[in-house]
Protein backbone atom coordinates (compact mmCIF):
# COMPACT_ATOMS: atom_id res chain seq x y z
CA UNK A 1 0.00 0.00 0.00
CA UNK A 2 1.34 3.39 -0.94
CA UNK A 3 2.44 5.46 2.09
CA UNK A 4 0.70 8.69 3.00
CA UNK A 5 3.69 10.90 2.17
CA UNK A 6 4.31 9.15 -1.14
CA UNK A 7 0.63 9.70 -1.92
CA UNK A 8 0.92 13.38 -1.06
CA UNK A 9 3.99 13.71 -3.26
CA UNK A 10 2.15 12.05 -6.13
CA UNK A 11 -0.78 14.39 -5.58
CA UNK A 12 1.50 17.43 -5.59
CA UNK A 13 3.01 16.32 -8.91
CA UNK A 14 -0.28 15.45 -10.59
CA UNK A 15 -2.80 17.87 -9.14
CA UNK A 16 -3.61 20.88 -11.32
CA UNK A 17 -4.26 22.98 -8.22
CA UNK A 18 -1.47 25.17 -6.95
CA UNK A 19 -0.15 24.86 -3.40
CA UNK A 20 -2.19 27.92 -2.49
CA UNK A 21 -5.35 26.31 -3.91
CA UNK A 22 -4.71 23.12 -1.95
CA UNK A 23 -4.14 25.04 1.29
CA UNK A 24 -7.20 27.23 0.80
CA UNK A 25 -9.34 24.15 0.17
CA UNK A 26 -8.03 22.56 3.35
CA UNK A 27 -8.68 25.71 5.41
CA UNK A 28 -12.23 25.90 4.02
CA UNK A 29 -12.99 22.51 5.55
CA UNK A 30 -12.85 24.10 9.03
CA UNK A 31 -15.66 26.62 9.29
CA UNK A 32 -14.49 29.89 10.82
CA UNK A 33 -10.78 29.20 10.40
CA UNK A 34 -8.51 32.00 9.19
CA UNK A 35 -4.87 31.33 8.31
CA UNK A 36 -1.80 33.45 7.75
CA UNK A 37 1.06 31.60 6.10
CA UNK A 38 4.61 32.19 4.96
CA UNK A 39 6.66 29.52 3.17
CA UNK A 40 10.22 30.17 1.96
CA UNK A 41 12.50 27.53 0.46
CA UNK A 42 15.93 28.75 1.54
CA UNK A 43 17.69 27.03 -1.35
CA UNK A 44 15.49 28.15 -4.25
CA UNK A 45 13.14 30.98 -5.16
CA UNK A 46 10.06 28.93 -4.18
CA UNK A 47 7.77 30.88 -1.84
CA UNK A 48 4.15 31.27 -0.84
CA UNK A 49 2.57 34.04 1.22
CA UNK A 50 -1.08 33.83 2.23
CA UNK A 51 -2.51 36.60 4.43
CA UNK A 52 1.12 36.97 5.44
CA UNK A 53 0.85 40.60 6.56
CA UNK A 54 -2.27 40.15 8.68
CA UNK A 55 -1.61 40.74 12.37
CA UNK A 56 -2.41 37.95 14.82
CA UNK A 57 -2.13 37.72 18.59
CA UNK A 58 1.41 36.37 18.83
CA UNK A 59 0.72 34.01 21.75
CA UNK A 60 3.94 32.18 22.65
CA UNK A 61 5.65 32.80 19.30
CA UNK A 62 6.77 36.10 20.88
CA UNK A 63 9.23 34.04 22.89
CA UNK A 64 11.48 33.68 19.82
CA UNK A 65 12.14 37.45 19.60
CA UNK A 66 12.82 37.47 23.35
CA UNK A 67 15.35 34.66 22.85
CA UNK A 68 17.13 36.61 20.11
CA UNK A 69 17.38 39.71 22.29
CA UNK A 70 18.73 37.66 25.18
CA UNK A 71 21.55 36.22 23.10
CA UNK A 72 22.43 39.60 21.60
CA UNK A 73 22.51 41.29 24.99
CA UNK A 74 24.58 38.50 26.50
CA UNK A 75 27.04 38.84 23.61
CA UNK A 76 27.30 42.58 24.31
CA UNK A 77 28.20 41.93 27.96
CA UNK A 78 24.95 43.17 29.54
CA UNK A 79 24.74 39.92 31.49
CA UNK A 80 26.04 36.36 31.34
CA UNK A 81 24.06 33.33 30.22
CA UNK A 82 25.20 31.52 33.36
CA UNK A 83 24.07 34.42 35.57
CA UNK A 84 21.39 33.53 38.12
CA UNK A 85 18.09 35.43 38.28
CA UNK A 86 15.95 35.40 41.42
CA UNK A 87 12.55 33.85 40.77
CA UNK A 88 9.74 36.05 42.12
CA UNK A 89 6.18 35.45 40.97
CA UNK A 90 5.33 39.12 40.73
CA UNK A 91 5.50 41.29 37.63
CA UNK A 92 4.60 44.88 36.77
CA UNK A 93 1.66 45.60 34.45
CA UNK A 94 2.48 47.52 31.29
CA UNK A 95 -0.51 49.78 31.99
CA UNK A 96 0.33 51.25 35.39
CA UNK A 97 3.10 49.21 36.95
CA UNK A 98 0.71 47.47 39.33
CA UNK A 99 1.77 43.95 40.38
CA UNK A 100 0.31 40.74 39.03
CA UNK A 101 1.21 37.07 39.41
CA UNK A 102 1.15 34.05 37.14
CA UNK A 103 -1.19 31.10 37.64
CA UNK A 104 0.67 27.80 37.68
CA UNK A 105 -2.45 26.10 36.31
CA UNK A 106 -2.27 28.22 33.15
CA UNK A 107 1.42 27.56 32.55
CA UNK A 108 2.63 24.71 30.33
CA UNK A 109 5.60 24.21 32.68
CA UNK A 110 5.18 24.04 36.46
CA UNK A 111 8.77 23.31 37.51
CA UNK A 112 9.83 26.90 38.18
CA UNK A 113 7.00 27.52 40.67
CA UNK A 114 8.76 25.06 42.98
CA UNK A 115 11.90 27.21 42.82
CA UNK A 116 10.43 30.59 43.80
CA UNK A 117 12.97 32.44 45.93
CA UNK A 118 15.88 30.67 44.24
CA UNK A 119 18.25 31.86 41.55
CA UNK A 120 18.05 30.13 38.16
CA UNK A 121 20.50 30.64 35.31
CA UNK A 122 19.50 32.74 32.31
CA UNK A 123 20.30 29.94 29.86
CA UNK A 124 18.18 27.47 31.86
CA UNK A 125 15.24 29.88 31.85
CA UNK A 126 15.69 30.49 28.13
CA UNK A 127 15.55 26.78 27.37
CA UNK A 128 12.34 26.37 29.41
CA UNK A 129 10.85 29.42 27.69
CA UNK A 130 11.25 27.78 24.26
CA UNK A 131 11.12 24.02 24.76
CA UNK A 132 8.38 24.00 27.42
CA UNK A 133 6.92 27.46 26.67
CA UNK A 134 7.25 28.44 30.34
CA UNK A 135 5.37 31.66 31.07
CA UNK A 136 7.28 32.14 34.33
CA UNK A 137 10.61 31.95 32.50
CA UNK A 138 9.29 34.28 29.78
CA UNK A 139 8.18 37.03 32.14
CA UNK A 140 11.40 36.80 34.13
CA UNK A 141 13.49 37.12 30.98
CA UNK A 142 11.26 39.77 29.37
CA UNK A 143 11.72 41.88 32.50
CA UNK A 144 15.47 41.52 32.06
CA UNK A 145 15.61 42.75 28.43
CA UNK A 146 12.40 44.82 28.01
CA UNK A 147 9.74 44.58 25.30
CA UNK A 148 10.72 47.85 23.60
CA UNK A 149 14.28 46.63 23.10
CA UNK A 150 13.01 43.32 21.71
CA UNK A 151 10.80 45.12 19.20
CA UNK A 152 13.64 47.44 18.13
CA UNK A 153 15.83 44.44 17.43
CA UNK A 154 13.08 42.86 15.33
CA UNK A 155 12.94 46.06 13.24
CA UNK A 156 16.70 45.84 12.72
CA UNK A 157 16.23 42.30 11.41
CA UNK A 158 13.58 43.50 8.93
CA UNK A 159 10.42 42.42 10.78
CA UNK A 160 8.31 45.56 10.45
CA UNK A 161 5.01 44.69 12.13
CA UNK A 162 5.76 42.38 15.05
CA UNK A 163 5.21 43.98 18.47
CA UNK A 164 6.47 42.66 21.80
CA UNK A 165 4.77 44.82 24.39
CA UNK A 166 4.01 42.95 27.59
CA UNK A 167 4.51 39.90 29.74
CA UNK A 168 2.21 36.90 29.77
CA UNK A 169 -1.07 37.21 31.74
CA UNK A 170 -0.86 41.00 32.08
CA UNK A 171 -4.67 41.23 32.16
CA UNK A 172 -4.81 45.02 32.50
CA UNK A 173 -2.81 45.40 29.29
CA UNK A 174 -4.92 42.72 27.58
CA UNK A 175 -8.13 44.57 28.44
CA UNK A 176 -6.71 47.72 26.85
CA UNK A 177 -5.70 45.86 23.69
CA UNK A 178 -1.98 46.11 24.43
CA UNK A 179 -1.07 42.69 23.12
CA UNK A 180 1.96 41.06 21.57
CA UNK A 181 1.22 40.72 17.86
CA UNK A 182 2.92 39.26 14.83
CA UNK A 183 2.48 38.39 11.17
CA UNK A 184 3.47 35.23 9.35
CA UNK A 185 5.91 37.20 7.19
CA UNK A 186 7.67 38.72 10.20
CA UNK A 187 8.12 35.38 11.94
CA UNK A 188 9.50 33.95 8.70
CA UNK A 189 11.98 36.84 8.46
CA UNK A 190 13.09 36.22 12.04
CA UNK A 191 13.53 32.48 11.58
CA UNK A 192 15.45 33.01 8.35
CA UNK A 193 17.75 35.43 10.18
CA UNK A 194 18.46 32.71 12.74
CA UNK A 195 19.07 30.04 10.10
CA UNK A 196 21.31 32.39 8.08
CA UNK A 197 23.35 33.33 11.16
CA UNK A 198 22.28 36.98 11.01
CA UNK A 199 20.05 37.27 14.09
CA UNK A 200 23.10 37.43 16.34
CA UNK A 201 26.65 36.05 16.28
CA UNK A 202 27.16 32.76 14.41
CA UNK A 203 27.72 30.91 17.69
CA UNK A 204 24.59 32.44 19.21
CA UNK A 205 22.40 31.57 16.24
CA UNK A 206 23.66 27.98 16.32
CA UNK A 207 22.73 27.86 19.99
CA UNK A 208 19.27 29.25 19.17
CA UNK A 209 18.73 26.54 16.57
CA UNK A 210 19.74 23.91 19.09
CA UNK A 211 17.11 25.14 21.53
CA UNK A 212 14.41 25.34 18.84
CA UNK A 213 15.24 21.80 17.69
CA UNK A 214 14.56 20.58 21.23
CA UNK A 215 10.94 21.85 21.19
CA UNK A 216 8.77 19.40 23.15
CA UNK A 217 5.37 20.31 21.66
CA UNK A 218 5.29 18.68 18.23
CA UNK A 219 1.62 18.19 17.37
CA UNK A 220 1.51 20.87 14.67
CA UNK A 221 4.07 21.34 11.85
CA UNK A 222 6.19 18.28 12.79
CA UNK A 223 3.08 16.07 12.92
CA UNK A 224 2.56 16.64 9.18
CA UNK A 225 6.06 15.47 8.24
CA UNK A 226 7.60 12.05 7.61
CA UNK A 227 9.20 10.50 10.71
CA UNK A 228 12.73 11.72 11.39
CA UNK A 229 12.51 15.10 9.62
CA UNK A 230 14.21 17.64 11.88
CA UNK A 231 12.24 20.76 12.79
CA UNK A 232 13.41 23.84 14.72
CA UNK A 233 10.24 25.59 15.82
CA UNK A 234 8.09 27.41 18.36
CA UNK A 235 4.39 26.94 18.90
CA UNK A 236 1.86 29.28 20.48
CA UNK A 237 -1.76 29.12 21.49
CA UNK A 238 -4.43 31.00 23.40
CA UNK A 239 -8.22 30.76 23.10
CA UNK A 240 -9.13 30.22 19.42
CA UNK A 241 -5.57 31.07 18.35
CA UNK A 242 -2.98 28.44 17.40
CA UNK A 243 0.40 28.92 15.68
CA UNK A 244 3.59 27.17 14.69
CA UNK A 245 6.69 28.81 13.24
CA UNK A 246 9.37 26.45 11.94
CA UNK A 247 12.54 25.79 10.03
CA UNK A 248 12.15 22.36 8.40
CA UNK A 249 15.17 20.30 7.34
CA UNK A 250 14.12 17.80 4.64
CA UNK A 251 16.81 15.14 4.16
CA UNK A 252 19.04 15.78 1.16
CA UNK A 253 17.80 19.24 0.28
CA UNK A 254 17.76 22.83 1.48
CA UNK A 255 15.78 23.77 4.58
CA UNK A 256 12.60 25.78 4.34
CA UNK A 257 10.80 28.16 6.66
CA UNK A 258 7.11 27.55 7.28
CA UNK A 259 4.95 29.74 9.51
CA UNK A 260 1.27 28.92 9.98
CA UNK A 261 -0.84 31.26 12.12
CA UNK A 262 -4.49 30.42 12.77
CA UNK A 263 -7.47 31.91 14.52
CA UNK A 264 -11.17 31.15 14.74
CA UNK A 265 -11.00 27.53 15.94
CA UNK A 266 -11.81 27.01 19.62
CA UNK A 267 -10.92 23.31 19.47
CA UNK A 268 -7.16 23.04 19.96
CA UNK A 269 -7.00 19.55 18.48
CA UNK A 270 -8.75 20.76 15.35
CA UNK A 271 -6.41 23.74 14.88
CA UNK A 272 -3.36 21.51 15.45
CA UNK A 273 -4.68 19.10 12.80
CA UNK A 274 -5.21 21.98 10.38
CA UNK A 275 -1.61 23.13 10.84
CA UNK A 276 -0.31 19.57 10.49
CA UNK A 277 -2.29 19.07 7.28
CA UNK A 278 -0.95 22.31 5.83
CA UNK A 279 2.53 21.17 6.80
CA UNK A 280 1.96 17.91 4.88
CA UNK A 281 0.85 19.81 1.78
CA UNK A 282 3.88 22.09 1.91
CA UNK A 283 6.28 19.18 2.42
CA UNK A 284 4.80 17.32 -0.57
CA UNK A 285 5.00 20.47 -2.70
CA UNK A 286 8.60 21.06 -1.62
CA UNK A 287 9.51 17.47 -2.49
CA UNK A 288 7.89 17.77 -5.92
CA UNK A 289 9.58 21.12 -6.53
CA UNK A 290 13.05 19.72 -5.83
CA UNK A 291 12.34 16.59 -7.86
CA UNK A 292 11.40 18.82 -10.78
CA UNK A 293 14.65 20.79 -10.43
CA UNK A 294 16.73 17.59 -10.37
CA UNK A 295 14.99 16.27 -13.46
CA UNK A 296 15.45 19.56 -15.30
CA UNK A 297 11.71 20.20 -15.75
Amino acid sequence: MIGIFAALLLLAVQAPDSLQDQIEMRVARDSGAYVGLAYIDLGTSDTLFLNADTSFHAASTMKVPVMIELFRRANSGSFRMDQGLMLVNQFASLVDGSPYSLDVGSDSDSTLYKRIGQRVRVDSLLRLMITRSSNFATNTLSTLVGGEAVTRTMRELGAQRIQVRRGVEDNKAFEKGLNNTTTARDLAIILRAIQDGKAASPAATQAMLGVLLDQEFNEKIPAGLPPGVRVAHKTGEITAVSHDAAIVYPPGRSPYVLVVLTRGLADGAKSAKLIADISSLVYAHNSAHHSSIRSGN
